[in-house]
């Protein structure tokens, strides 16, 4: 990090102007609203994005249904934008064209842009690095720009963009303090990224009404999971079928089979749906980082940045379908202290055998003490950061044993770091 950024004149490199942009609005300050960001974007047309433009939101499922759409796309010859947040281990990762992260040149340039374009206009964090992400892709137009809404979907930055096709993944209780305590009013909030008779798919197999109601006032042509397009899970296949297309004895890939459906339903309306043989080659092979991620098998070590009740929930199945393979699964856990810490946690208890808890920097993290309150009857060991924690777990773990990091990105980065420190 850089020692001093007084100005934007001093800004030279990426990592430059990280730092002068956090300094100016902390990274983990949330402030909601389109006013700031559309007077910017504005002033260089930055919100009318090249090719097609497809808006995800959801409260899990976002980066891998990207992910996806994104793989179907490049097969299929086309070249793909995608914008996503938070990242792992590098800002570069917040933006990929064709399935590369985009440099840091590219990114000097768009926030110095950003930085000329707004003037005496406050941004926050987000906004900003949203704003230089819409500036590389105009300079690099695209056939498809696949964004990835942060947060809600009504008043996030991204939605200053005027999508082809909107999306919402899944709905469930998460960033309560910014979007509600219900399904409906959160629901109402994601729905904030349909437009005036555009098509939407919903991925959420028990949407809110006020999802539908959003969808229905807006003239929207939906395609809802189990009534417009269908997915069935085996034990060693599943299929899927929208209108005349049936693809039946698909593998099964390494992101959840309900954001693959969703992705689907998104190329069924583009007229894109992929051959069954490329199909069946992405599904193969599809990954992403964060997301059950094995880092290495003996022992074995899985990242995953499960971090609300329902991603926690499909992080549960996944472990105990793994779990007789292992003679111990350890968990290394550390979250924010925004999120519903008992109900995430909840769901692992049955497949955990040995608790690590962890706490977290900023304002947001919760200290593991608070951790171990939500875990009731459950001897857990704690930690006072992550590197501290790994960095023990390393030195415990057995080969047949399996460790499990979740809880949030601020978690499986700082895991990471450490990890790719010791072994490079």
């Amino acid at each position: 990090m850089p020692d001093t950024i007084t100005s934007s004149q001093s800004c030279h490199t990426l990592a430059d102007w990280l730092y002068y942009i956090e300094q100016s609005h902390p990274i983990d300050k949330v402030e909601l609203g389109l006013g700031r960001v559309s007077q910017v974007a504005d002033r260089a047309d930055l919100a009318q994005l090249p090719g097609k433009v497809i808006l995800i939101a959801g409260t899990n499922g976002k980066g891998s249904t990207a992910r996806i759409l994104e793989q179907l796309l490049l097969v299929q010859g086309f070249s793909v934008g995608v914008y996503s947040s938070p990242h792992l281990l590098k800002f570069n990762e917040r933006l990929r064209i064709n399935d590369q992260d985009v440099d840091d040149a590219l990114w000097v340039e768009a926030m110095a842009k950003v930085e000329t374009l707004r003037g005496d206009i406050a941004l926050t964090y987000f906004e900003f690095t949203t704003l230089a992400a819409f500036c590389v892709l105009k300079s690099k137009p695209v056939d498809f720009c696949l964004i990835e809404v942060g947060l809600g979907g009504r008043l996030d930055a991204t939605n200053i963009v005027s999508p082809d096709i909107s999306v919402i993944t899944t709905i469930d209780l998460d960033h309560q303090d910014w979007l509600g305590n219900d399904r409906e009013t959160i629901g109402f909030e994601k729905a904030g990224v349909f437009r005036q008779d555009k098509p939407v798919v919903i991925g959420e197999l028990l949407p809110p009404g006020s999802v539908l109601a959003r969808a229905a006032t807006l003239n929207c042509l939906q395609l809802l999971v189990n009534q417009d397009y269908f997915y069935q899970l085996s034990t060693d296949s599943w299929s899927w079928q929208c209108g005349s297309v049936d693809y039946q004895q698909l593998p099964i890939p390494g992101l959840p089979v309900q954001n693959v459906a969703t992705s689907l339903a998104v190329l069924s309306q583009l007229s894109l749906l992929p051959d069954p043989t490329d199909l069946r080659r992405v599904l193969a092979t599809l990954n992403l980082s964060g997301r059950m991620q094995f880092l290495q098998r003996n022992p074995a070590i899985i990242i995953d940045v499960a971090h609300n009740p329902q991603s926690a929930r499909y992080l549960a199945t996944k472990l105990a379908e793994l779990k007789p393979g292992y003679n111990r699964v350890l968990a290394l856990t550390g979250m924010l202290k925004d999120k519903d810490i008992a109900q995430a946690l909840a769901p692992l208890t049955s497949v955990i055998d040995q608790w690590h808890l962890s706490s977290l920097p900023g304002s947001r993290g919760a200290s593991a003490a608070q951790l171990a309150c939500a875990l009731t009857q459950v001897d857990a060991q704690q930690y006072p950061d992550v590197a501290t924690a790994f960095k023990h777990l390393r030195t415990i773990l057995r080969q047949d044993d399996l460790l499990v990091i979740f809880g949030s990105f601020v978690t499986v980065s700082a895991v990471l770091a450490s990890y790719y420190q010791e072994v490079t």
